[in-house]
């Protein structure tokens, strides 16, 4: 595995490995890997013949008063779980060379519906810097397919609409939510959480298993559930941001003619945000 930091580098090694006739993999990530994104390189690797990795902290989707200063920077680390998940290429670049001309002036791609509302509500402008930053990674590369998480399922649908919408011939993979053996989905920002917070947290997968449950046995006062979940959420120490049913496709409020919801869900526990989303198949047989 080789690591550059500039695009005129990455362009290069892709164009060297497309010529060789390879089918090129893109894996996009802030850096601070877990199992979770080790999981996404492993599936590139099983689909490309050349892996691309991309650590970048991108500033452009911070708000004020969210962590970017703090957030986890462990590239050595990072480097060694690429390597070992079968990783070609990183590309790390810095501020600069993402934004040469500043962030003032930086044009913006815009993902309309699917951006609005559950984080988007919650962090005005996120899906904004998420979706410019995944462009720009998109043209940088050119992949012929990219993967992420299914954990930032909001996130997952803007950059399907995103794809579809301008028409990139890129295929996107999403790929299931990688859990801590308690039940705790993988996340970057778990590691902000103290010992009795990281014993806590756990709750909220479990409140989101308890509804999709009652979901599937026919319930379907889905104000009543959602009150009553978020009520256990505030039992077990979170302060709630969001706790929704929705359509996976769409991700408007669901009706009962839904079959396919998907609970989505963020929530504080101390400082630290998490979000935990479960998929329920209302026509699946036990």
């Amino acid at each position: 595995m080789i690591t550059v930091k500039t695009v005129r580098e990455l362009r290069a090694a892709v164009a060297r490995a497309r010529s060789e006739g390879k089918r090129i993999g893109l894996v996009p990530t802030m850096g601070n890997l877990h199992s979770g994104h080790v999981a996404l390189v492993a599936k590139a690797a099983q689909r490309a013949d050349f892996v691309v990795a991309s650590i970048f902290v991108n500033p452009l989707q911070f708000g004020a008063g969210e962590d970017l200063d703090n957030y986890p920077r462990t590239l050595a680390a990072d480097q060694e779980k690429l390597l070992e998940a079968g990783c070609h290429l990183l590309f790390a670049p810095g501020v600069e060379e993402m934004y040469p001309d500043g962030m003032a002036g930086q044009t913006i791609v815009s993902v309309p519906g699917v951006s609005e509302g559950l984080c988007g509500g919650s962090r005005p402008g996120h899906f904004d810097g998420v979706s410019t930053v995944v462009t720009k990674l998109f043209h940088m590369v050119q992949p012929d397919l990219a993967i992420f998480g299914e954990k930032d399922f909001q996130q997952l649908a803007v950059i399907r609409k995103l794809v579809r919408d301008l028409d990139l011939p890129i295929q996107i993979i999403g790929e299931p939510i990688v859990r801590a053996a308690d039940g705790l989905a993988l996340s970057s920002r778990n590691g902000y959480l103290s010992e009795a917070q990281r014993a806590s947290a756990p709750a909220l997968y479990r409140v989101l298993s308890e509804l999709a449950a009652t979901l599937r046995s026919g319930g379907h006062d889905y104000p009543a559930l959602l009150a009553g979940a978020n009520a256990r959420l505030s039992e077990a120490g979170f302060v709630p941001d969001y706790l929704e049913i929705r359509n996976p496709l769409t991700l408007q409020p669901a009706t009962p003619a839904d079959r396919q919801l998907v609970i989505l869900a963020a929530a504080r526990l101390g400082t630290t945000r998490l979000i935990d989303n479960l998929l329920v198949d209302l026509d699946a047989t036990a």
